[in-house]
């Protein structure tokens, strides 16, 4: 049984979305001064919202990229809103956007340290350069997540695709931290 309990924290949900047609990116510039669009240096316009706080790409083919969210629910949130934003604006979107979520950053603490250097040669799929990086890379299966671990007992989790993963990957981890005697409680 291990001696803590991991505390998670989402930071970042990204979520794709297509509302299945073509957008005209001037007309939405035109509408919502607050957009930016500058169409030489990306082809997408940035439509931000205060409430959820996130960063929604538009492109003309009508599909979008949401970031910044907290959870899977805000980030389907706020796909919703811009749509409805855009529909208020007087922008034609036939559709309601269908939305995935493409990827979960999360950070995480542990509550103790991991001794690194034993760690790298212990975990399999797992990369520890210390020269180029301090954190030591790990690439779980089930749930398919990519994991990097500190000294100090922190994480970085990226790579899942839904919530309960990101839990799943981490206990995983650490109950094989614990087994493998690689926690350090002060």
């Amino acid at each position: 049984m291990p001696q803590t309990k991991p505390i998670v924290s989402v930071e970042n949900v990204v979520a794709s979305a297509s509302v299945d047609q073509k957008m005209d990116l001037n007309e939405i510039t035109k509408t919502f001064p607050d957009v930016e669009y500058h169409p030489d240096q990306f082809p997408g316009l940035v439509f931000r919202l205060k409430s959820p706080k996130t960063a929604t790409l538009i492109f003309t083919s009508g599909k979008m990229v949401c970031t910044g969210s907290k959870s899977e629910e805000m980030a389907r949130k706020a796909v919703k809103t811009v749509v409805q934003k855009l529909r208020k604006g007087g922008i034609k979107v036939k559709k309601d956007a269908v939305v995935e979520i493409q990827n979960i950053v999360a950070s995480i603490n542990l509550g103790g340290k991991i001794h690194l250097e034993q760690a790298a040669r212990t975990l399999p799929r797992s990369m520890y350069e210390p020269e180029q990086f301090p954190g030591l890379i790990h690439r779980m299966l089930d749930p398919k997540t990519v994991i990097l671990l500190f000294s100090s007992g922190k994480l970085v989790c990226t790579g899942a695709k839904k919530e309960p993963d990101v839990y799943r990957s981490v206990n995983n981890l650490h109950a094989l931290l614990e087994e493998k005697e690689l926690m350090i409680y002060d």
